[in-house]
């Protein structure tokens, strides 16, 4: 079941974001609605999470980039306040339009434009399966911490997500739970933690979402990728990755940055989320990838 509103925590943010930053829930003619947080204008860029989370957690980006730019952060299919799609869950190709179909069929409608699309984990499988489908004219890519580019992920993360993140984070409760994934010690640090923490523990879980993102996710075997198909996607593409990254090795990202035409890789001393931990790198070379600025070289 879909939660009928945002948590307190999330609900703090939403209102500090605002005016310049509304949330606005969009149906779908295939059934279902999206819950998307839109703000600036200019050309778009569409932000999209990973597992568990939701579009409030770019909140530190999305009145920088909506100062030039139209933002769209989506709530992926099952998270946040974001329903979840009928049909099939029996395959990872079940499960990769089980997310992808409704953000194409929101964008198609919201931003026909070229736009620019940012995934992180799970929300990046998203954005390359939308530049490989071609349905919307992504014009760029950024890719953090991404799955879909090849079939390995550390067994630590496997089981952690086969435990279910939902499950787990009720039955420790915020205190154990970051002691177990601890969020970065500062004053944004903890804020995120406080709304990760919220997301993953609202009462039923995402049963729907949690069923599609495990046919991507095997215990045994590669997880779902499109590693094969990385050279015909034609797009920029910046790869942004953790160097202390626990869930997918970033060989992946050295791996895909041969394979892709026109790709660039940052390396940031972080883990699985360089961007909400180590915002003061990653927000500036977002910018300037998506305002197409040369990279300084040395002297």
């Amino acid at each position: 079941m879909t939660p009928s509103g945002p948590g307190p925590v999330e609900a703090y943010i939403l209102g500090q974001l605002a005016p310049m930053v509304q949330a606005r829930t969009h149906w779908l003619k295939s059934g279902g609605a999206l819950r998307v947080l839109e703000g600036g204008e200019g050309p778009p860029v569409v932000l999209l999470h990973g597992r568990g989370h939701a579009a409030a957690m770019w909140f530190s980006y999305l009145t920088v980039l909506a100062r030039g730019r139209r933002v769209l952060a989506l709530d992926l299919p099952g998270f946040g306040l974001s329903s979840s799609p009928e049909g099939a869950l029996r395959t990872g190709e079940n499960g990769v339009r089980f997310f992808t179909e409704p953000v194409e069929e929101l964008l198609e409608t919201l931003a026909p434009g070229p736009v620019a699309v940012v995934g992180h984990s799970l929300g990046g499988l998203v954005a390359l399966e939308l530049a490989l489908r071609g349905k919307v004219p992504v014009e760029r890519l950024v890719l953090i911490d991404s799955m879909g580019l090849g079939p390995e992920m550390t067994p630590l993360a496997r089981t952690f997500f086969r435990a279910g993140p939902e499950r787990v984070a009720r039955t420790l409760g915020q205190q154990l739970f970051d002691r177990l994934l601890p969020p970065p010690e500062t004053p944004l640090g903890r804020r995120l933690g406080a709304l990760g923490y919220e997301l993953l523990a609202v009462p039923g879980g995402r049963p729907r979402a949690a069923k599609a993102f495990n046919t991507l996710v095997p215990l045994m075997g590669g997880v779902f990728h499109r590693g094969e198909q990385l050279a015909s996607v034609k797009q920029p593409v910046l790869l942004v990755w953790g160097e202390k990254e626990d869930t997918l090795p970033v060989s992946l990202a050295v791996e895909a940055s041969k394979r892709l035409p026109e790709a660039r890789l940052l390396r940031v001393v972080a883990g699985h989320s360089p961007h909400l931990e180590r915002p003061e790198v990653v927000l500036p070379a977002l910018k300037a990838f998506l305002e197409d600025v040369p990279e300084k070289t040395a002297p």
